[in-house]
């Protein structure tokens, strides 16, 4: 049931945060047909119970539910806001999530702070400040990793943002880092809790997000971030989420990149980009 005091104009906005790793939307519900992605989803029922079915499945009528990657699922919520807080399948946070459910390899459900996490969901708007929505993803699972990292590691980040334009091989930042390129790549995801291909699309798809402040439209964002074409950024978004852009940025949307300079993601580094009409984007955004 809808909370009595929510206006429908509160209830059409829609906030996503991003940053390498994962990313969380609270918003209107993207009632999609049969899907999947590269990543795993925590589905988040902010006003109420859904539904969630695998492709060949039963149903199920949760209010949380956590959909492991490649695996075809439909959710319908009725309406109602959801959060999807979208976690790598090769990351800490994703693994302490599972541990903090029911439920088999392929659907979870019953998160052990459910009712702490559709209660806090239920505060997270557009102006909420961003401690707030680090609380609501330690909650999710933490990612146990430490707060100081490797500073090869972190000059390895910082390139990756800086240059996430261009497609820095993971041998240039090895001898940067004067190591092997298997021993660059284990301390890489040991520091970051994800593989170094993973975490570079990831870059390039917050540095699509932190654009839009600039450019008002997906097209120029999806090149100038090292996208070969806005088609190439559409199938990569598709692939890695499950669901065209257009089917996130149909609504008035507000994006929140991390900053990544320095340590990516981590307390402190985030910057907040300004609310984005991304009805007006749509019109030079020929993304399906």
């Amino acid at each position: 049931m809808r909370p009595a005091l929510l206006s429908e104009t509160c209830r059409d906005q829609a906030a996503l945060w991003l940053w390498p790793g994962h990313a969380l939307y609270v918003g209107p519900s993207f009632e999609l047909d049969v899907h999947s992605g590269a990543v795993s989803c925590l589905a988040v029922g902010v006003d109420g119970e859904f539904t969630v079915r695998l492709e060949h499945g039963p149903a199920h009528v949760v209010r949380t539910a956590l959909v492991a990657a490649r695996v075809r699922h439909r959710i319908v919520a009725d309406g109602g806001r959801m959060a999807f807080c979208y976690l790598d399948p090769a990351s800490a946070r994703e693994r302490a999530c599972r541990r903090l459910m029911s439920g088999g390899a392929e659907l979870a459900w019953d998160h052990e702070h459910e009712r702490e996490l559709t209660s806090l969901a239920a505060l997270l708007e557009r102006d909420v400040p961003l401690p707030a929505v680090r609380r609501w993803l330690e909650l999710a699972g933490p990612d146990g990793l430490s707060g100081r990292r490797d500073p090869r590691v972190q000059q390895a980040t910082r390139r990756l943002s800086e240059k996430s334009g261009q497609r820095l091989p993971a041998t240039e930042l090895a001898a940067e880092a004067g190591l092997s390129v298997s021993a660059f790549l284990r301390l890489f995801r040991a520091e970051t809790g994800t593989t170094f291909r993973r975490y570079r699309m990831w870059t390039r798809m917050v540095r699509v997000a932190t654009l839009l402040d600039t450019w008002p439209d997906l097209s120029t964002a999806a090149v100038e971030s090292g996208f070969a074409s806005p088609s190439h950024f559409s199938s990569a978004f598709h692939a890695m989420f499950g669901l065209r852009p257009s089917s996130l940025f149909s609504s008035q949307l507000t994006i929140k990149a991390a900053e990544q300079a320095g340590q990516a993601g981590q307390p402190g580094q985030d910057q907040e980009t300004r609310p984005h009409g991304v009805r007006r984007a749509s019109r030079s955004m020929p993304f399906r």
